[in-house]
């Protein structure tokens, strides 16, 4: 086993740090009294209560929670469905055409999926707003869902769902109480990926968002070319808080699960 060695703990305080010490900066920047965020006047927690009385931030985070909803759920279903097919429906006339549709957006610049969309709504007719933002991150995270499900489906063991087809099942009825069940945590996981890369999405919503539609990170960005306010310190620090929240309990379940799938086998094992 190699030693931790001083250049290994060295390089590695040096990699933190150049990730987190901004962020950190950040935080404690939000609770500065002074309107300059680059001085530091006293500790205040007045930015956060002028970030809650700000219509523009709130209207445009509302929208933002909005397309990431809808735009995860409905990406979330049709890439499972593509994966599905990808794993299950073997060869067919077609394939590598689907397959690289599928995954052509993991490789696409941001710039072009969205310029390309943008003159699709045009062509259609479609006015730009929270309807064109949905389609659009619909569209690119689907893919995302899509690899994560394929990568569960391709390691399922489909005696499971041959079982169930031998017992009277149907195969929707094997697909809904077999198949969903246990790549349950991969659709899950598929979801989040997509809403996550919807919140964060600048390029692809400029090009398709319209009058009453700014979404939080086109908002952020506008404001932040006319210099940055303590007000966006104040709602980069909550959404750092939300994520960490997050990140911590999504730890703390799949800890809980861990144990209690482990106590199971045990106890079968005992029982066997």
């Amino acid at each position: 086993m190699r030693r931790f060695s001083w250049f290994n703990a060295t390089s590695l305080t040096l990699g933190f740090a150049f990730l987190y010490l901004p962020m950190v900066l950040l935080v404690v920047y939000s609770f500065n009294e002074s309107r300059l965020v680059t001085v530091w006047a006293g500790f205040s927690t007045k930015w956060y209560g002028e970030l809650l009385q700000n219509e523009e931030f709130l209207d445009a985070a509302w929208v933002t929670l909005k397309v990431a909803f809808f735009s995860s759920s409905i990406a979330t279903v049709l890439g499972t469905m593509a994966a599905y097919v990808m794993v299950r429906a073997g060869r067919f006339p077609g394939r590598t055409l689907f397959s690289g549709m599928i995954y052509a957006p993991l490789v696409m610049p941001e710039v072009i999926t969205g310029l390309s969309l943008l003159l699709l709504f045009i062509g259609l007719g479609l006015d730009r707003g929270v309807l064109t933002v949905v389609l659009a991150h619909t569209t690119f995270s689907m893919c995302y869902v899509s690899v994560v499900v394929s990568s569960r489906l391709s390691t399922f063991d489909q005696a499971l769902e041959e079982a169930a087809l031998d017992l009277g099942a149907s195969p929707f009825e094997s697909f809904t109480l077999i198949t969903l069940p246990i790549i349950a945590p991969a659709v899950v996981s598929g979801w989040l990926l997509a809403f996550t890369l919807s919140l964060d999405d600048l390029v692809i919503a400029s090009f398709t968002t319209g009058p009453g539609a700014t979404t939080l990170p086109i908002k952020v960005f506008s404001a932040v070319r006319l210099g940055v306010s303590p007000e966006i310190n104040a709602l980069s620090t909550i959404l750092i808080g939300i994520v960490t929240v997050g990140v911590i309990s999504a730890s703390l379940i799949t800890k809980r699960a861990s144990v209690q799938r482990l106590r199971e086998e045990q106890a079968a094992q005992r029982t066997a």
